[in-house]
């Protein structure tokens, strides 16, 4: 039978077929129910907050604007400085344990939260937003470099890409689930409202049930002198005898990188200070400079506050109504879903990371200073505007923002992030990206509501000129990381990062020849011996 997962062209790759089967795709497929924690909660939370039994429950339906907008703010940011914590504690777990008991760990922390949620009360309400924002924060720190770890070269964004396609694929269901319980229960219990927060045990039960037959990372044995363990993840993951020469050659590879990174600071091997060394050395915080910028503009496009405030978005543009609001929310989702689909299946590893960067942001940032435009003219924020030419483009806008970000910077910092850094600094310099993006991510949350009362269209405005500012960033500074062997970024980098991105492609193509030259020398040498022994 056919292997359906085999790739139709591998120009220049000598790996054997078995590798591309069934196993890194259910390796992914597992470990990702942790982004659907993720995507479920940024979807359903905004609008529950918009549900007659959860306003009349927490107080927000008698509150004045400025009130509901400080209720609203502190419900949803909650999570994200909980997040911020889950990441930050999440490296020490993770180093020290693994990549796949911190998941499992995370599950449990997120159902603990949801739990809270449950009660009905404004403190147990908060406290359960900080636990399920701490589980998200410290697996989706983790989830990334497991899937990125454990990948075939060439298929790498792909995989990493199931990561966004179940984060999209669950806040399709929490905007949904939302519009359903709005037409369909009655608002006059609690009833309405647990759905939406009951339904957040479903991902983390199913990634606790997953995990638990998944091998862990073979580089996190690695670099910690586990070989055996390795050589036998490794040979499950690839579908390989642990003898197998390509297995072994791989093996080989990654231990030389990591003995490469120790001698690097002529410590021994292991250590938390030694990690934090290594990732302060140059060439490596270059790298995490880097990524934090990505991570900053991935929020400062404005995703997240469409993501969290999408019913206030729309009524900005003239959509009254929860239930008109929660319906085009939903259209909102499956649109982004769609992208992302894209991205994953036919973009990021044919047409690669930093094209898709700029096509993207071109796209999101037209849409959203048509918003900003359209928002000014017609007095939106001020009153409801007519259902015209406009108010449909400007709706229009929304569903063209969401697949240009649905393909672009929705999750290309997730995995330039996860890829881009040495195997023993990778958790710590991640964790250190990643609870910079919860932070400016805080930061959008918490600010969204009183940006709209305060300077209505400029909102709008606002993101659209850092979406310029990402575009003129990631041509300039993001290297194409396409087809490239996460030991193999050294070359990409060196030690002068940041450096303009056509100048790090160029060191790499250099840098590889170079490195095939020297290997086509040796052999011939090595025949040139065996001969003359002859």
């Amino acid at each position: 039978m056919r292997n359906p997962f085999a790739l139709k062209e591998r120009p220049g790759d000598e790996a054997p077929p078995e590798i591309y089967g069934y196993r890194p795709y259910l390796l992914a497929f597992s470990a990702s129910w942790a982004s659907a924690m993720y995507g479920y909660d940024s979807a359903f939370i905004g609008g529950t907050i918009n549900l007659p039994s959860f306003q009349r429950r927490f107080g927000l339906a008698d509150a004045d604007p400025s009130a509901k907008a400080d209720l609203s703010s502190n419900i949803v940011s909650t999570f994200q400085g909980g997040a911020f914590f889950g990441c930050a504690m999440g490296f020490f777990f993770a180093e020290r344990f693994g990549r796949k008991p911190m998941l499992i760990l995370s599950a449990v922390m997120f159902a603990l939260g949801a739990a809270l949620q449950m009660v009905g009360h404004l403190g147990t309400l908060y406290g359960g937003r900080v636990l399920t924002g701490w589980g998200v924060g410290a697996s989706a720190m983790i989830l990334p470099i497991f899937v990125s770890e454990c990948s075939p070269a060439l298929i790498r964004g792909r995989l990493v890409g199931t990561f966004e396609i179940m984060l999209q694929v669950a806040l399709v269901f929490g905007f949904w689930v939302n519009y359903g319980v709005n037409e369909n229960v009655s608002p006059d219990g609690d009833t309405q409202w647990h759905i939406p927060v009951a339904v957040q045990f479903v991902p983390a039960g199913l990634l606790i049930i997953s995990m638990l037959p998944i091998p862990e990372s073979p580089r996190w044995l690695v670099s910690k002198g586990k070989l055996q363990q390795a050589r036998k993840s490794l040979g499950w993951i690839r579908h390989l005898p642990e003898d197998h020469p390509y297995l072994v050659r791989e093996l080989t590879m990654i231990e030389a990188a990591v003995t490469h990174e120790v001698e690097s600071t002529g410590q021994a091997h292991g250590g938390w200070t030694q990690i934090f060394k290594e990732m302060i050395q140059k060439g490596i915080r270059g790298r995490i400079v880097l990524c934090c910028f990505l991570v900053m503009f991935q929020n400062f496009t404005g995703i997240n506050a469409i993501n969290y405030y999408s019913p206030t978005i729309f009524r900005s543009i003239g959509f009254t109504g929860t239930s008109v609001g929660l319906l085009a929310t939903g259209i909102f989702g499956i649109v982004k879903m769609v992208a992302t689909l894209l991205y994953a299946f036919l973009l990021v590893d044919k047409v690669g990371r930093q094209p898709l960067l700029l096509i993207g942001g071109a796209g999101a940032g037209f849409a959203m200073f048509y918003l900003a435009g359209y928002s000014k003219i017609s007095g939106s924020f001020e009153g409801t505007p007519a259902m015209d030419a406009g108010a449909k483009c400007a709706v229009a806008m929304v569903y063209i923002y969401a697949l240009f970000y649905g393909f672009s910077w929705n999750g290309i910092p997730w995995l330039f992030t996860s890829e881009v850094l040495p195997t023993r600094v990778r958790t710590l310099g991640v964790a250190f990206c990643i609870c910079w993006q919860w932070l400016t991510q805080f930061i959008v949350v918490y600010s969204l509501p009183h940006m709209i009362l305060s300077i209505t269209y400029g909102t709008f405005l606002f993101f659209g000129c850092c979406t310029v500012l990402a575009i003129i960033f990631a041509w300039l500074f993001v290297p194409e990381t396409k087809g490239v062997q996460l030991e193999d970024m050294d070359l990409l980098f060196g030690t002068n990062v940041p450096i303009l991105s056509w100048q790090a492609r160029r060191n790499y193509v250099d840098a590889r020849n170079a490195r095939a030259a020297l290997s086509d020398q040796v052999a011939a040498k090595k025949d040139v011996a065996e001969v003359e022994e002859a």
